[in-house]
């Protein structure tokens, strides 16, 4: 799938007791796992390979994600090489009985498409045949260039 919208996935998480701190905020750690997973699946499924983390970019925590909220992670590709793979991950807490949400993180993630042997393989042009597709690529890309690095 080596269409921009085909790369987009998006995954929501309930956020439990055993998610939270002592504060009943959704820890910081489970937040970096949930996102690295929904990246990865972004990854895989615009490569058809097997993807490894490569590289995390600085990811800054704006706001908690509150105890029964909903985390909504959403995640696409938006860049590749010879065999990496670039996703813009973000997250977004969401109050499940109003339906609101808020951005509370966002970061970008490359991934390695790796072959059975587990050695880096290509992977193929990443295109954007859609106005979405080239309003979130365009978005991504300036995004990352924005980082603090």
């Amino acid at each position: 799938m080596t269409e921009l919208m085909e790369t987009y996935i998006e995954n929501r998480t309930l956020v439990q007791p055993n998610h939270t701190n002592m504060l009943g905020k959704t820890h910081g750690g489970h937040v970096m796992k949930w996102m690295d997973e929904v990246g990865a699946m972004a990854a895989m499924r615009f490569s058809g390979e097997t993807c490894v983390t490569a590289r995390v970019d600085s990811m800054n925590f704006e706001l908690p994600i509150r105890l029964g909220d909903s985390a909504l992670v959403t995640a696409y590709v938006y860049d590749a090489g010879a065999t990496s793979v670039k996703t813009r991950v973000t997250v977004e807490r969401e109050d499940l009985r109003t339906g609101e949400s808020e951005l509370t993180t966002e970061s970008y993630f490359v991934y390695v498409a790796i072959d059975e042997d587990e050695h880096p393989t290509t992977v193929p042009n990443l295109t954007a045949a859609t106005v979405d597709g080239e309003r979130l690529r365009t978005e991504a890309l300036e995004g990352e260039s924005g980082q603090d690095g």
